[in-house]
Parts: structure tokens; sequence; C-alpha cells
């Protein structure tokens, strides 16, 4: 089993800045890609920022220059740093991340989302 735990998101004002974290846990062998994806009202669920173990990155363009994704091999962590917030960005946040078990099988685990609102 493999837990991802978010923290961080809330409300803030047009312009400002967020950071967001995801740790997982449980039976890790290692991770391969970790990810942030996003879910605004009404809308599909979309990608958002990557990041692999040796540290490539890949964003969404409407996040690139704005949003900045990094991760913390030893503690199974991704972050999510987000500056100049846009209304535009308000959705639930979700983490995934594609674990290696314990049992070298392959998992797709994700977060339980957290809320991110930009508004005035």
């Amino acid at each position: 089993q493999v837990q991802l735990v978010e923290s961080g998101g809330g409300l803030v004002q047009p312009g400002g800045s967020l950071s967001l974290s995801c740790a997982a846990s449980g039976s890790i062998f290692s991770i391969n890609v970790m990810g942030w994806y996003r879910q605004a009202p009404g809308k599909q669920r979309e990608l958002v920022a990557t990041i692999t173990s040796g540290g490539m990155t890949n964003y969404a363009v409407s996040v690139k220059g704005r949003f900045t994704i990094s991760r913390d091999n030893a503690k199974n962590t991704v972050y999510l740093q987000m500056n100049s917030l846009k209304p535009e960005d308000t959705a639930v946040y979700s983490c995934n991340a594609e674990v290696v078990s314990t049992a070298r099988s392959i998992l797709s685990a994700w977060g339980q989302g957290t809320l991110v609102t930009v508004s005035s």
C-alpha cells in the first residue's frame, strides 16, 4: 500500500503565492515520476507539472514561468511553488506518483487533493 498526503492549499489573492507539498509513504522501493494535476469546477483534470527522479521537469503551458516543481527523493516528497497566481488557477490540486513497490510492482498513486482558491 502507498499513501500520498498533500498539504498547503488555501485561499490567496491574485498575484500571490502558495506552496504545496505531497509526501508518499508505505511499501515504496522507489518512485519514478511525481506530478501535480488540477481539476477546476466543471472541467477535466489537467496536468500541471511533473518531475522525474533525475529532476527533469515538464510544465503545462499555462503555468510555465509561474510554478516550480521540485522533489526530495530522500523524503519521497514533491513540492509545487506557485507564484503570480491567477483566478483561473483555482482548482483542486492532486499529486500523483508512479511508485515501484517493495514487491517490485508499479503503482500509480494519488493524493486526496487540496483546494487552491485564488480570489480577492
